[in-house]
């Protein structure tokens, strides 16, 4: 992907620190010298000068600094060389945010304001230190995510994208960093003239926007999301281990419940997903029905939280990371996963967790209307170009019927159209309560869409329906259709390995494996030892997010299990 570096003068705007952090005591925390005695078995002391750099966003962060003396200024700053200051942060203080976990990209710039001596806790520090010192870790983990979530609603720091915010690429990586977690904002060429500016210097047409303008200057042109996460550091170039007791295929409820209770436990865990944590539950608007949140929770903030408590327990995180093979000959002993960039990686044990897509229906041009007005998930940027527009969404399940309960507050009505007869067989009750309870919510049975109409520059114009009892078909002027219906296995990377799919394409588990001489399966083991299968990706599995928790949670007896036995063969 071409890249070029810019260089704009250097603006500061002043933003307090209250301001920008209504919890400033609870983001911002000051230690006592009790407690930074008990932190210095886990790190090393540090000195800088005045000026020094302690860390620079959009470099791998060394750990979480405690200031012993001295004083350090902590600023965003994005490519366009505009900095923020964030606080300033003295004695009994800590640098670090969620991203320290995991030898994360640093997001902030930290300066030291005079001379400087510091505890410097490295990220196996940080994660030991926070599992030994329960009530002190308590209080810094709550910092670490608050600061994180600060730094994205500040709307400042990181990557600048620049283009028309409805373009199907910007929507793509707006959703792409959104669903990661990671800061950034738009600039509109047509509001905005320092963005035509830089799109007159760095674009050749259109295919080359949006442009994404690094924290460190480079230019990209539309890339895509494996690029851009390379290049902000989200994501390392290989692997860590040469060898882990297992990977896990996605980072759904499933693998996040798998990740969070075997790294808990001991094993080596490595977690992989082709676009971001969450999968299909990361994109609900409200889980009203899971154990624990009578008022509710989103699906980005319940699934965002077992994401955080996962790099507590050591988990390493590949996102994003497709697998595009999975070698089960284990010629080594070993299974091979072939990801990207011709990169393999060797686990003991493999864990699908890929889950399933919404079905894509028999409609002509579809796929040119993906992402240009028919969308498979509904969240905050989607709603967005809804407003005061009608939408189809087609789907009876609860995805569905949380997204347009959410769509409803933005759309001025949403038409939910049903193949079946009603949402009794595949909806929580309630949700249809809810649904019949909103008054520009209108549920369509024995209905299909059959059309899409529009073009490539304009994306979707108009929609034609048919009921199917009657016949009758009508056409309606509709930009954007949330399709929610059916499910597909993600388990084409499963082609030629041995697992043993159904006939739809979801893992058999739990049946005995060929030539296994008597031994007997574990539930969620699939047809070849050492490799498991749970939630949405397994045959006969209740597509519910708690079911697919449990299943994590329960696989890992079972890893223990066959890791036991390959340790002891071995021997």
């Amino acid at each position: 992907m071409p890249t070029d570096s810019i260089t704009v003068t250097e603006a500061v705007v002043a933003v307090t620190p209250s301001a920008m952090h209504p919890r400033h005591d609870q983001t911002f925390p000051a230690l006592s010298h009790t407690e930074i005695d008990r932190l210095r078995r886990f790190g090393v002391l540090r000195q800088f000068r005045d000026g020094e750099c302690l860390f620079e966003t959009g470099k791998p962060g060394p750990g979480m600094f405690v200031v012993l003396s001295g004083h350090v200024a902590i600023s965003q700053r994005d490519g366009l060389g505009y900095v923020t200051p964030v606080a300033e942060q003295g004695p009994g203080q800590f640098l670090a945010e969620v991203g320290q976990l995991s030898n994360r990209a640093a997001l902030v710039d930290g300066h030291a304001e005079g001379e400087v001596e510091t505890l410097l806790i490295p990220p196996e520090g940080l994660r030991a230190l926070l599992i030994a010192e329960a009530d002190l870790g308590e209080r810094i983990m709550r910092a670490l995510i608050l600061r994180r979530v600060s730094l994205i609603q500040s709307g400042v720091g990181g990557p600048v994208l620049i283009g028309a915010p409805t373009s199907a690429d910007m929507i793509r990586l707006q959703g792409f960093l959104s669903r990661n977690g990671y800061p950034h904002h738009l600039l509109d060429p047509e509001s905005n003239p320092e963005a035509g500016c830089l799109i007159s210097r760095h674009s050749a047409g259109e295919r080359d926007l949006p442009l994404v303008v690094c924290p460190d200057g480079s230019v990209l042109k539309n890339p895509t999301e494996s690029i851009l996460a390379q290049r902000l550091g989200m994501i390392g170039l290989a692997p860590i281990r040469d060898l882990y007791d297992v990977a896990i295929v996605g980072c759904g409820p499933a693998g996040l419940s798998t990740a969070v209770y075997a790294a808990s436990e001991g094993l080596s865990v490595v977690v992989l997903d082709t676009r971001a944590f969450g999968g299909q539950a990361g994109t609900s608007a409200r889980i009203e029905n899971y154990l624990g949140f009578p008022t509710g929770i989103s699906g980005q903030s319940l699934t965002a939280r077992a994401f955080v408590q996962a790099q507590k327990f050591g988990a390493e995180m590949l996102i994003p990371s497709a697998v595009n093979t999975l070698d089960c000959a284990r010629s080594d002993g070993a299974f091979a996963l072939n990801i990207d960039a011709g990169i393999q990686l060797r686990a003991k044990a493999v864990v699908i967790a890929s889950g399933a897509r919404y079905r894509r229906p028999a409609i002509d041009n579809l796929s040119a209307f993906e992402g240009r007005g028919v969308w498979y998930w509904a969240s905050q940027i989607e709603a967005r170009l809804c407003a005061g527009s009608a939408v189809i969404l087609v789907g009876g399940g609860n995805s569905a019927g949380q997204a347009a309960v959410f769509l409803s507050a933005q759309a001025t009505k949403v038409l939910m159209m049903v193949r079946g007869g009603g949402l009794a067989e595949s909806m929580s009750r309630y949700l249809i309560e809810r649904i019949e309870a909103t008054p520009n919510i209108e549920l369509m049975t024995h209905t299909e869409v059959v059309s899409l109409e529009g073009s490539p520059q304009t994306g979707l114009e108009r929609v034609r329906w048919r009921n199917r009892t009657s016949g009758e078909e009508t056409t309606q002027a509709i930009r954007n259709v949330f399709l929610f219906a059916g499910a597909d296995p993600a388990t084409a990377w499963l082609n030629g390995c041995g697992v043993v799919l159904d006939k739809s394409g979801f893992v058999v588990t739990g049946v005995a494996p060929a030539g296994g001489n008597g031994r007997v399966a574990s539930a969620l083991e699939s047809s070849v030892p050492g490799v498991y299968a749970v939630g949405d990706v397994r045959s006969g599995s209740v597509k519910r997010v708690g079911a697919a928790i449990g299943e994590g949670a329960q696989v890992v007896q079972a890893l223990h299990r066959f890791l036991a036995n390959i340790d002891a063969s071995s021997h």
